[in-house]
């Protein structure tokens, strides 16, 4: 005899997956239309760019700094041996402005303005303050969530590049100051080497869309868990897992469309 029972699970859990992507979809189209109400909200804005942004940059420029000196320390003794040292300069900013620097700044992101967007949005819906605008007729995706998904795509570039300008400065220190690479053949070799637009502009795109998947992540994941104090450590918990592997997965194949890899 047939036990449709498992059968039966299978169907129920492939429909609700299927309902989840469908409501994520709509509310990543509901937020990406929300652009012109934000701007109209300017103070909302900015109130969330200086939140993700300002409170993320501590730990983006330390970050940075000692990527920047162990870059530099690797890349010496890798271009030692094959008569390259000069090249020093162009390693590391090339490094970081491509990957490194969008990247590494995603995951820093994802870790500490990420947890904090999701575990604001599940308490103010576990406090039903949500449930409240409601009530009150506001809509709580115009006036929570797009102010906060706008301000981390803002920030995250932002945060990028200073993750990568501060690295470079620490590549220096390392190379020229503490090892003796020419500062002269450092630099040079980096304004040769570097395209504005085939490096630079890349590693921008890329943290625009790290930007948004970050906070995307965030606040589907914030706005949906179960409005308990279980509920909101483990949407905080899923927000760091699924934007990381998000971060990681997009960086391969933007990488391989950008430098055909």
């Amino acid at each position: 005899m047939i036990n449709w029972r498992y059968p039966a699970e299978l169907g129920q859990s492939v429909r609700l997956k299927v309902t989840n992507v469908g409501y994520a979809t709509r509310l990543f189209l509901r937020l990406l239309t929300s652009l012109g109400p934000t701007l109209k909200r300017p103070r909302l804005l900015s109130e969330q760019v200086f939140f993700l942004g300002n409170y993320s940059l501590a730990i983006i420029v330390v970050s940075g700094l000692f990527v920047g000196f162990v870059l530099s320390l690797q890349g010496y003794y890798i271009l030692q041996r094959y008569g390259s040292s000069e090249a020093l300069g162009l390693m590391v900013a090339l490094s970081l402005v491509r990957e490194l620097g969008p990247v590494v700044a995603a995951l820093l992101f994802a870790g500490r303005a990420g947890t904090a967007l999701t575990a604001g949005i599940g308490l103010m819906k576990a406090g039903e303050q949500l449930a409240a605008m409601e009530m009150m007729a506001v809509d709580p995706i115009q006036r929570v969530l797009a102010p906060r998904f706008w301000g981390g795509v803002i920030a995250m570039p932002l945060l990028a590049s200073i993750f990568s300008a501060v690295g470079i400065l620490g590549g220096w220190v390392v190379g020229v100051l503490m090892i003796g690479v020419d500062q002269g053949a450092f630099w040079s070799q980096m304004q040769n080497g570097v395209d504005v637009w085939a490096d630079v502009g890349n590693g921008l795109l890329k943290s625009v869309v790290f930007g948004v998947t970050v906070t995307f992540v965030a606040l589907l994941q914030g706005h949906e868990c179960q409005p308990t104090p279980e509920g909101v450590s483990l949407a905080t918990t899923r927000t760091v897992v699924m934007a990381s592997l998000a971060v990681l997965a997009l960086d391969f194949v933007m990488t391989a469309m950008m430098f055909s890899i």
